[in-house]
């Protein structure tokens, strides 16, 4: 699987090139999957932000699902355990892109397990993986202990599918909680490598090669 992991999805150009080179045609002829299930389990979202996200309402210019594919369905992994494997699974593969919205991250990838979707990733080398927030971290190993919303006394370890972390929306504005120094702090309780990026900013993957795609600002920490 290939992944471009952004804090605010495809805000610019940089990103969008990105995105175009790991799809390996453009946009237009490629079919996309939305998956919303991360939001249900941030507190700070409701009924009307996950159909502002569906319908790409968020603003003027298109983040995920409004960026001009040839498809677009909604995926809702809540709702997989109660279909038979042999029905959603083709709709899985027989996409290109999954794009996979923010919230809360070990919500998400607590019905990525009991969806099945999780034991699918490996047989999808050639699927895109656009994650924006919370659907960037639960590729990563751990979240912290600051993007536990859900369940606060939990565990923070994630799909782990990467070897770095993420803190994502740096010094996003009206965000005190999301400083550079809130990031190093956060980083200190991570070991190994982790990323704190701005909304400007993603991370692909491709194979072993990791790569920061940025037209704002970002910061890496070794531990």
């Amino acid at each position: 699987m290939k992944l471009l992991l952004t804090s605010g999805g495809v805000t610019n150009a940089s990103i969008r090139d990105a995105l175009i080179g790991m799809l390996g045609k453009p946009i237009a002829d490629s079919n996309a999957l939305f998956i919303p299930t991360a939001q249900w389990g941030q507190p700070a979202c409701d009924p009307q932000s996950v159909w502002r996200s569906t319908a790409d309402r968020w603003g003027d210019d298109p983040g995920l699902v409004g960026l001009g594919w040839k498809s677009v369905g909604v995926l809702e992994l809540t709702a997989l355990p109660s279909l038979a494997e042999e029905r959603w699974m083709p709709w899985v593969r027989g996409t290109d892109v999954l794009l996979v919205d923010g919230g809360e991250a070990r919500y998400l990838y607590t019905w990525m397990q009991q969806s099945g979707l999780a034991a699918l990733l490996p047989e999808l080398p050639d699927t895109v993986w656009v994650g924006v927030s919370a659907g960037s971290m639960v590729m990563t190993p751990r979240v912290g202990e600051e993007f536990l919303d859900w369940q606060p006394d939990g565990p923070d370890e994630v799909l782990g599918v990467t070897d770095f972390s993420i803190f994502p929306h740096l010094d996003y504005p009206g965000w005190p909680s999301n400083t550079l120094d809130a990031a190093r702090r956060w980083s200190e309780r991570i070991p190994g490598r982790s990323y704190a990026i701005d909304d400007q900013t993603a991370i692909s993957v491709v194979g072993d090669r990791v790569e920061v795609i940025s037209e704002g600002h970002w910061e890496q920490f070794d531990h």
